[in-house]
């Protein structure tokens, strides 16, 4: 038995316009082929949706499902089966409203009554920085692999001397009717593809695309304090438009490669210095550079622990569009000697001799604590 479409995008009937758009844009997504790759389910489901979304979006088939379920469109009664008939040129109908913003407005270009322009493809550009950079800020020129417009048909795509014409078969429209059975269903033109104009003379120099491939070298401005993960976008910066339409963007990816000696939390790093047990138990200090070149003076108080941490106030990554900066997070490890003499056992054994329950609270502490537990449970 074929599933009720409500159900398939998980909507109630009551759902509006806007409700049954973003569920159907949150399955599509999730089920799309580009997403699945080599998962028949997965196609299958993507197609249910769109033929479940195809009927839901418009108000009369809606009215058709609503009272007569799957059997409204049956026997060539309407859109489903028309649905399925063509399925590439009705999900592309159905992208072109659903998610023409997301996909660099390709959709709207389509749509503009025979302008045949269609805005350029959005670029994605991976960059590594240093945790330095990050914290410093940089300018840095990158070349990105790109089109730009032809500068042989000024991005028209038609040979110099003629133009592009309007499509006869739409009438410049870039999109024609079709009836299935009791409604008119709207479809891309498939002989300009949506552009409302046909090239009978392409340009030779671009092949009547409009524009040519081109490696173009581009300045960008690392602020200081980004943080992993950011992403800058450089607008019309992305491929040139397609016959003359406006060019995408481009989006720099920035991730930060881990660093030697300090790891980031936000705007505050952390960093752990071991020292030695003379001085954790004595007292001393010791200087760390931090990100800004300087050096930092950290004092030990004398008996400090393992795992204590330091606060150095303003000593972390600058906070973007602030006037501040974060903190850094000094944490001792206490490092156990090594490779002793005789006389530094000597020595190390006569201190264990001299020692009282004072110079170890924590461990005697403990010990006193567990031993005073077992009892207790061998009593009860």
């Amino acid at each position: 038995m074929k599933a009720d479409y409500y159900e398939m995008l998980g909507v109630s009937r009551e759902v509006d316009e806007k409700g049954l758009k973003s569920a159907f844009r949150k399955l599509a997504m999730q089920y799309h082929p580009d997403r699945n790759p080599g998962d028949a389910q997965a196609e299958v489901k993507f197609k249910e949706l769109g033929e479940a979304y195809e009927v839901l979006k418009d108000p009369q088939k809606r009215a058709a499902y609503d009272r007569f379920g799957h059997a409204a469109f049956q026997n060539g009664g309407g859109a489903a089966g028309g649905f399925r008939g063509d399925f590439a040129s009705s999900m592309a109908d159905i992208f072109d409203d659903i998610f023409g913003e997301m996909m660099g407005g390709r959709a709207r270009g389509r749509q503009t009554g025979g302008s045949g322009r269609e805005r350029g493809s959005d670029l994605r550009y991976n960059m590594e920085i240093s945790l330095e950079e990050a914290f410093a800020g940089k300018t840095a020129e990158i070349g990105v692999p790109t089109t730009i417009q032809c500068d042989e048909c000024s991005g028209s795509g038609a040979a110099p001397g003629t133009s592009p014409k309007t499509c006869p078969t739409c009438g410049g429209v870039g999109r024609v009717r079709a009836a299935q059975g009791f409604f008119s269903i709207e479809r891309t033109c498939p002989a300009c593809e949506g552009r409302g104009q046909v090239i009978s003379d392409p340009c030779g120099k671009c092949g009547g695309d409009g524009r040519l491939p081109e490696e173009r070298t581009l300045s960008v401005n690392i602020p200081a304090g980004i943080e992993d993960g950011t992403r800058i976008r450089l607008a019309g910066e992305g491929e040139a438009g397609l016959r003359g339409g406006p060019a995408g963007d481009l989006y720099i990816f920035l991730s930060i490669k881990p660093h030697e000696f300090f790891q980031r939390d936000g705007a505050d790093l952390f960093c752990k210095v071991p020292v030695s047990m003379v001085t954790a138990a004595l007292g001393g200090h010791f200087d760390v550079t931090t990100l800004d070149g300087n050096t930092s003076r950290v004092k030990v108080p004398e008996g400090t622990q393992a795992g204590k941490q330091f606060r150095l106030r303003g000593k972390g990554m600058p906070v973007m569009r602030a006037a501040q900066s974060g903190d850094l997070f000094i944490q001792v490890s206490v490092e156990t000697p090594q490779n002793l003499s005789r006389r530094q056992r000597e020595l190390l054994e006569e201190f264990e001799q001299i020692s009282s329950t004072d110079n170890s609270p924590q461990s005697n502490g403990f010990f006193a604590r567990m031993k005073e537990f077992f009892e207790g449970l061998s009593e009860s």
